[in-house]
């Protein structure tokens, strides 16, 4: 089966360990819904996070939704001046059969503004 890479982003309400990952489950759940993907099709999971977020890991969401077998990565965003704040981004690589084109990238509340180009 072909691998696929899926964009996503959010923003967390406060920097506490309960928004952080309440808010990335949100995100991963969301991405794994419109993309039809199953826990066994996942490869790796990278989220990247502004640092005014640190009180949690966000890939720790991963394993308390059972996804064991997926690679997992954290890192700190550069800061950039104006950037959105409490902003946490993904990158999810997955196995499916669907087309590039018909892949679902997923950005959620104030995130969207980062592309609205996929907004509906």
């Amino acid at each position: 089966m072909p691998t696929r890479a899926i964009r996503g982003a959010t923003v967390v309400a406060e920097n506490t360990e309960t928004a952080i990952l309440s808010a990335a489950r949100e995100l991963l759940q969301e991405i794994a819904r419109a993309n039809a993907l199953q826990a066994d099709q996942l490869i790796s999971i990278i989220f990247t996070f502004t640092r005014d977020l640190d009180a949690v890991y966000p890939t720790r969401a991963a394993r308390e939704l059972g996804w064991t077998g997926v690679a997992l990565l954290d890192a700190q965003q550069p800061h950039v001046q104006g950037d959105l704040p409490r902003c946490l981004r993904v990158l999810v690589h997955c196995e499916s059969a669907r087309a590039v084109s018909e892949m679902k990238h997923i950005y959620l509340h104030a995130a969207k503004r980062l592309r609205p180009d996929l907004s509906e």
